[in-house]
């Protein structure tokens, strides 16, 4: 399977289904009357904070990676954290060596996930510029094949996998609720419910200040990131091309989080799931937090797309 810059369909998102089952864990939908009451809907959760290497990313990494040919030896990418974890887990399984380029500013926590699986770590100024400069230093050295985080199809249809099987555990939900940063999971999402069911809502939720992708859809064109901040580490990326298009015609709308709902929604996830929640998968939550009228009386799904966190740093 070659990498390819065009969308994946419904056919491609269950053949990844397939192809990736053996090796990951079905994630559960969890639920808590506690928290119904307080957002006033009916809530399910989509822990993807207990897939393997603590998030989604496992999803399209072993997807992109398992269809690979047998002449390969080696991937590559940039990542701050997550995907490169994934990639490197993804690798271990074909037996390849993964090349990582991390930000030095990554956090520490999610470095050493990625030295774990066998990832080799290769660091760089904390710029989009340098990490793709840095990653081209590597290929050419290695030789590498380079799996992207989020703007490749193979990635976006492994995602979509978690659909999928939210779908199916939560057949009556009205609206799904998704993070967004490069847009590789937020894609496959929606490609893979609106294919099935185009009448439920998908909703996009992202930090106020690293709102990209809210501009983008607001404006009608690609907007690139400039200077993020917000403590949802794994929202700081810029929206990928092929991800806006996707996004652009399946997603219904995307709405902004402040970081004190960002705190909120994690610290309620903690303490009444019992889960341990990173940032940026507490902002679906924070999300239907923040915008009660939206979501009020109706069926919602929350991704939570992750939960790296590094407990000596934790944002409370």
């Amino acid at each position: 399977m070659k990498e390819t810059r065009t969308a994946p369909g419904i056919a491609e998102i269950r053949a990844a289904h397939q192809r990736i089952a053996g090796y990951i864990p079905r994630t559960p939908v969890i639920h808590s009357h506690l928290l119904d009451e307080l957002a006033a809907c009916s809530l399910g959760f989509k822990c993807e904070n207990l897939q393997k290497v603590g998030a989604f990313k496992a999803r399209g990494a072993l997807n992109a990676v398992l269809g690979l040919s047998d002449g390969e030896t080696a991937v590559a990418t940039h990542s701050s954290g997550n995907h490169a974890a994934a990639l490197a887990l993804a690798a271990s399984v074909r037996g390849l060596a993964a090349h990582i380029v991390m930000p030095s500013n990554a956090p520490q926590v999610k470095k050493e996930a990625v030295l774990a699986y066998g990832g080799l770590v290769t660091e760089c100024e904390p710029t989009l510029a340098a990490r793709e400069a840095t990653l081209q230093q590597v290929v050419e050295r290695t030789g590498a094949h380079v799996v992207h985080p989020y703007h490749d199809a193979r990635i976006i249809a492994g995602q979509g996998t978690a659909a999928l099987e939210l779908l199916e555990q939560m057949p009556d939900v009205e609206v799904v609720v998704v993070p967004v940063g490069g847009g590789g999971l937020l894609a496959g999402v929606a490609l893979a419910i609106k294919a099935i069911n185009p009448g439920i809502e998908i909703v996009a939720a992202e930090p106020a200040g690293a709102d990209d992708a809210f501009r983008s859809f607001g404006l009608g064109r690609l907007v690139l990131q400039d200077n993020p901040q917000t403590i949802a580490d794994g929202l700081l990326t810029s929206l990928g091309e092929l991800n806006y298009a996707i996004i652009r015609e399946h997603v219904d709308t995307i709405v902004t989080v402040e970081e004190a709902s960002i705190v909120r929604a994690m610290r309620l996830q903690w303490t009444r799931l019992k889960s341990v929640v990173e940032p940026s998968g507490a902002v679906s939550f924070a999300a239907v937090l923040e915008h009660p009228e939206r979501f009020s009386g109706r069926r919602v799904a929350c991704v939570i797309s992750g939960g790296n966190v590094d407990l000596d740093n934790l944002p409370w």
